[in-house]
């Protein structure tokens, strides 16, 4: 009586629960060949462009979840949030499952293309097409522009960062997550902070490395911070003995060169690094400014920098570019139209003329950033953006904030501002680092740290300190490039 009690006990607790949601491993289905690291599980799920209105056009947003390796994994997954704005995340799925590998051991890691990037619709727009690689001359054409506005279904318009997060959060409960964790890089920290403001309930912890907030009117402070990296790298190498005895007069070819370009161009004749074909080039003051931008994003090709300019100085441009090539390559992955509607919505109109020149005064940049890449925003749709939009984003749940001491577009003090007003959250400067802490040294294990304890006071960061920047490189060597991105 008692065994027959307890069984109809059991079905009827089992019955009155009702149907079992859906897991977020079950909502998904195999990946195709190549797509993503084996195990992994891929869909798409659809939402409104148009999210206000409910009705009309449908984006088909792409996920891919790399599952936890235990058992019995938690259940709050870390969420990945990529760069740019314009990078898909789903791309990025081998690099991610590699960088968090100590995190998937136990919980799930979920990249999901934001909508206009990646397979969810991207707004892409190739203003090069037509023109001779590596020309840095020709400016950019108004009408190519035009024509990937007209070549459209979507309304650039709704491609923000709020409305996409927004979307993120239909993800979330669509997979069956109460609680997730949020880890962005680059633009994915601004994504991120956004998120954790339009939906703190959904949020138990939050990583954000290289940190661009919602107070940063980009590409307004590019220049002072690029100039500054710059001055670092040149000051890291007259305290260097062989840097210095090498290049003892680098801070001054470095200006000498910059002054030349400004006067006038030159003809540059290189060898193509790929191809092997001689070619010639205009190379100009704002081209050079825009390559060694790019090379400051990282410690590894930094450490090349000072040999490329005193080359350049005496005027051989060979080396800068395997460096320009590196700087496409990187643009190559990025939806341009969703870059442009976020950033022309969201920081362009913040920019005046004024503000424009103080900002760029005095810089190796310059204004190249506002005459070249930013120039579309002159006439790009604009969508709008909640009010407070700018305002400090103001939260009590854990954050690890993490800045490259070296980082010549999102350096520490912008992960110091947003530290102020997060009252449970732990700023990490590593030194020798620049754009993006987290692949290098003991950084992977801290995350997962991090994740699992939701604790960043608490966190042991000391071994961070042993980070630094390569030697510089003194003498062409062919294999320096081939370092890129290791810790």
């Amino acid at each position: 009586m008692t065994r027959s009690f307890a069984a109809a006990l059991c079905l009827c607790v089992l019955s009155c629960a009702g149907p079992s949601r859906p897991t977020a491993f079950e909502r998904l289905g195999a990946c195709e060949s190549g797509e993503a690291p084996p195990g992994a599980r891929c869909g798409d799920y659809e939402v409104f462009e148009d999210r206000d209105t409910g009705a009309g056009r449908k984006i088909a947003l792409h996920i891919v979840l790399l599952p936890a390796l235990a058992n019995d994994p938690r259940p709050d997954p870390v969420f990945f949030l990529a760069g740019g704005p314009g990078q898909g995340a789903t791309k990025l799925a081998d690099a991610i499952e590699y960088l968090l590998e100590p995190v998937r051991r136990s919980r799930d890691v979920v990249l999901v293309d934001q909508r206009g990037t990646g397979k969810s619709g991207a707004l892409e727009c190739d203003l090069s097409e037509g023109a001779q690689e590596l020309d840095f001359s020709t400016p950019l054409q108004p009408e190519k522009v035009q024509a990937c506005l007209d070549s459209y279904d979507a309304d650039p318009r709704l491609y923000t960062t709020p409305i996409a997060m927004d979307d993120l959060d239909e993800v979330r409960d669509w997979l069956g997550y109460d609680q997730i964790n949020l880890y962005g890089g680059s633009y994915g920290t601004r994504a991120a902070l956004v998120y954790l403001r339009r939906h703190e309930a959904s949020v138990r912890s939050v990583v954000i490395d290289g940190v661009a907030p919602v107070e940063m009117t980009l590409p307004l402070h590019f220049a002072q911070d690029a100039q500054q990296a710059l001055d670092k790298l040149i000051d890291d190498c007259e305290a260097a003995a062989p840097c210095h005895d090498r290049f003892p007069q680098l801070r001054a070819h470095t200006a000498e060169l910059f002054a030349g370009l400004e006067r006038a161009p030159v003809r540059a004749t290189f060898i193509h690094p790929r191809t092997g074909e001689r070619i010639e080039r205009a190379i100009t003051r704002e081209a050079v400014g825009m390559i060694l931008t790019g090379m400051l994003y990282s410690p590894w090709l930094s450490s090349l920098g000072p040999l490329a300019i005193e080359r350049a100085h005496a005027g051989d441009f060979q080396m800068l570019m395997p460096l320009a090539i590196a700087n496409d390559e990187v643009g190559e992955q990025m939806s341009q139209g969703m870059f442009y509607s976020v950033m022309c919505s969201e920081d362009w109109p913040n920019i005046s003329p004024e503000a424009r020149r103080e900002q760029t005064r005095d810089t190796f940049l310059g204004e190249a950033l506002f005459e070249s890449r930013w120039k579309p925003c002159e006439n790009w749709p604009r969508g709008a953006v909640p009010e407070n939009y700018r305002e400090p984003v103001r939260s009590d749940k854990p954050v690890l904030i993490l800045s490259g001491e070296l980082d010549p577009v999102t350096p520490p003090r912008w992960g110091e501002l947003v530290r102020q007003t997060l009252p449970n959250a732990r700023h990490v400067v590593a030194q020798g680092v620049a754009h993006g802490v987290s692949p290098y040294g003991c950084v992977p294990r801290l995350l997962q740290e991090f994740f699992d304890a939701a604790d960043a006071p608490a966190l042991d960061v000391s071994c961070v300190d042993a980070t630094r920047r390569p030697d510089f490189m003194l003498t062409p060597v062919a294999t320096a490039l081939s370092k890129e991105g290791k810790p």
